[in-house]
């Protein structure tokens, strides 16, 4: 008998992971990163061959993307925020 997954079976977010972001089940890749993936340009069957990932887990992350777009833009722009600042001091304003 196949098994069928559902969103909420693919995508957690355990606080012990990647502090708490979003993740792909039984990997170590993030939503964000599969996202930030797909914003430059990869298509999602070059994302799942470029990672261990199959071609569902993929689009599963960028269906979490779609529906939580906000939550995973700001995630993202944290991180940006945070490089300049290690990279330039406190001299960056946010």
């Amino acid at each position: 008998m196949i098994e069928s997954g559902t969103l909420d079976g693919l995508i957690i977010k355990d606080p012990q992971m990647h502090n708490g972001r979003p993740t792909i089940v039984g990997t170590g890749n993030t939503v964000r990163a599969i996202a930030v993936m797909y914003k430059q340009g990869l298509t999602p069957e070059e994302i799942s061959a470029e990672l261990p990932l199959s071609l569902a887990q993929v689009y599963a992350a960028l269906t979490y993307y779609h529906l939580n777009t906000e939550e995973i833009e700001a995630d993202i722009r944290r991180d940006s925020e945070a490089a300049l600042k290690e990279k330039y001091g406190n001299s960056i304003n946010g």
